[in-house]
Formats: C-alpha cells, structure tokens, sequence
C-alpha cells in the first residue's frame, strides 16, 4: 500500500472514531471539506503542518497516521491515551491516599482541625490535573479544572479563616466572579487561536 493509501485510510478510520462529517474535520483544520475528501481518497497527502494538527485533534503521534495498521491496531487507537488514564488515575489516587496519611496522623497527634487535609487536597488535586492535561497538549480542556480550583481556593482560604479568625469573610467569594469571567474570557481566546 502506498503512502496516500495508508494516511487515506488512517484518516477516515480516526475521523469516523470521531464521529466527525468531512466538514466538520475541515473546519476543524481550517480547511475545506473537499480538501479533506481528497486526503481520504488517496489523491493527495496532507502537508507536514496538517498532519501535525491531525495527530493533535486524533491524540495519535504524527507516525501513527503515516504506518500502516491491521484492523486490530486500529481499533485499539492510540496506546498513550490509555497510559495517559493511568497515569492521572495514579496521580490523583497517589495524592488523596496521601491526605488519608495525614489525615490519620493527625488523628493521632492533633484534637480538632484534621479534616482541613481534605479541604486543601482538593485544591492540590486540581492543580496536578490542569499540570497533567496541560504536558499532554490539552490545555485548551482545562477550563473546568481552573475554574473548580478558583473556587476551591477560595473557600480554602473561606474556611481556613473562619475556623481560625472566627471571622466570616463570606465577601471573599466576590473574588470568585471576576477571576471566573476572566478565566471563560481567556479560554474563548485560546480556543479562538
């Protein structure tokens, strides 16, 4: 099989896993719908640029769309989105296994105040999330992951005064709003790029 065979192939396998029209894929690319008709008929080959926004919108390697697979390659897809999975799943288990730790020491050693390991694991949790999606070029995803850390900082923050300044800083979540805005505004000029 030739090379315009095999991308040919390669892209309509990932496009259809996808559930994306011709049209949809173009866009997607800011190309047109019969540009991506010709790469899936085996009349031309993506240029170096397309294939590299290809393997990011597949989450595949730029090598994946340029071998050959056997239907069961193909249907496995990219064995790094798996190892991906794995890796946060033990991350984040890794992370609030460690709060469960301090958590029964302090048991131990300390009268009140130790389920405040659990307030500030959240947080933590949060931000090994947005670190994570943000290495494996997902950033544009984390929208929900920053805008659940503001707000779990801020109430943090809310409790963390209120248990030991006894005092009720309920305004501080006015805060919340302004950065929220300008977290969805930044997100929309990302996505916009």
């Amino acid at each position: 099989m030739d090379l315009k065979d095999i991308v040919s192939r390669n892209i309509i396998y990932l496009r259809g896993a996808k559930k994306m029209t011709q049209l949809e894929l173009g866009e997607a690319l800011c190309y047109s719908d019969k540009a991506v008709s010709k790469w899936e008929r085996g009349e031309a080959v993506p240029d170096a640029y397309v294939l590299k926004k290809l393997s990011a919108l597949f989450d595949v390697s730029v090598d994946y769309l340029l071998n050959e697979h056997d239907e069961k390659e193909l249907k496995t897809g990219n064995p790094h989105r798996f190892n991906r999975r794995i890796i946060s799943l033990i991350s984040f288990f890794g992370i609030w296994t460690l709060a469960v730790i301090i958590f029964a020491v302090l048991w131990v050693f300390v009268d009140s105040l130790k389920w405040l390991v659990f307030v500030y694991t959240l947080p933590i949790s949060l931000v090994n999330m947005i670190v994570l999606t943000a290495f494996w070029g997902k950033a544009k995803t984390n929208l929900f992951n920053i805008s659940f850390l503001v707000w779990g900082v801020l109430t943090a923050i809310y409790i963390t005064v209120l248990l030991f300044l006894q005092y009720n800083w309920w305004l501080l979540f006015c805060i919340g709003i302004p950065a929220q805005v300008v977290v969805i505004l930044s997100f929309r000029v990302i996505n916009k790029k």
